[in-house]
């Protein structure tokens, strides 16, 4: 992967795929954890059917994946995909959501929106957030591939989103094991799977940068066992250590003249 041409890709395009990141065995891996990720879902939730998102039950939503294979937090922690994360929001992020979605035939399409409008108020002057969207499947525009709307990670407010954005909207095409980074100001949907007999399973894997708060609170979402088995630098990304954002703040606080305590 090529760094530069990707930083080029994302600054043009709002997006930069790689193709067959994953091995063949990563692949099955991550196929079997999303296999038992759906059972649990139905098994605790009663269904994987998520009404304020997709028009019908043809999609399937898993939540928390980091909670259900170990195999998910070794694809939040990939050196490629996290190359991808830095280059395109810097070093400081945090891991803000891990989710799966799977279109089955006959599966609708949601509404389209950007995932950096999901969490910080306009305008959206630069990425914020990133979406990498693992393709466990070949990803084709006619299973229900993720449709994005060109040019619009240049978008500073919602309402330069056209009336027919819709039909301006293509594709993403990849191959199995492939993973697609997308910056979080591109305004994107599902597909519809207008196949007969083909799923198209993707896993959304969601950084953001450390000032924003993230969208799942994973000291209480994450089993106390998962937790205990990540390192320091792991825990620190899912925001499960004591220390806060301070990031920022410390470095005001070694600026000259800088009151040194909240108090002032």
């Amino acid at each position: 992967m090529n760094r530069d041409v990707m930083v080029s890709e994302i600054a043009e395009h709002g997006f930069f795929i790689v193709e067959e990141a994953l091995s063949a065995q990563e692949l099955e891996r991550a196929r079997a954890g999303l296999a038992r990720g759906v059972e649990l879902t139905r098994e605790a939730w009663g269904g994987t059917h998520i009404a304020t998102l997709d028009p019908n039950d043809r999609n399937l939503r898993v939540n928390n994946l980091p909670a259900i294979d170990p195999v998910f937090i070794e694809l939040l922690l990939r050196e490629d995909a996290l190359a991808a994360v830095t280059a395109t929001i810097g070093e400081h992020f945090i891991i803000s959501n891990f989710t799966a979605n799977t279109a089955l035939p006959g599966s609708g399409s949601m509404n389209l929106h950007s995932d950096q409008a999901l969490v910080v108020p306009p305008p959206w002057p630069q990425p914020w957030a990133m979406n990498v969207i693992w393709c466990l499947d070949d990803v084709h525009a006619d299973n229900g591939a993720t449709r994005y709307l060109p040019g619009s990670h240049r978008y500073l407010h919602a309402d330069e989103v056209p009336e027919d954005a819709l039909e301006r909207t293509l594709p993403f095409e990849a191959p199995a094991g492939s993973f697609i980074a997308m910056e979080g100001r591109l305004w994107h949907t599902s597909g519809s799977n207008i196949t007969r007999d083909e799923q198209r399973r993707m896993l959304f894997a969601y950084y953001s940068t450390d000032f924003i708060r993230p969208q799942v609170n994973w000291a209480l979402c994450l089993p106390p066992g998962v937790q205990a088995g990540m390192d320091s630098h792991t825990q620190s990304l899912f925001g499960v250590t004591p220390m806060a954002n301070t990031r920022m703040g410390a470095a005001l606080t070694r600026l000259p003249g800088a009151a040194t305590t909240t108090g002032g």
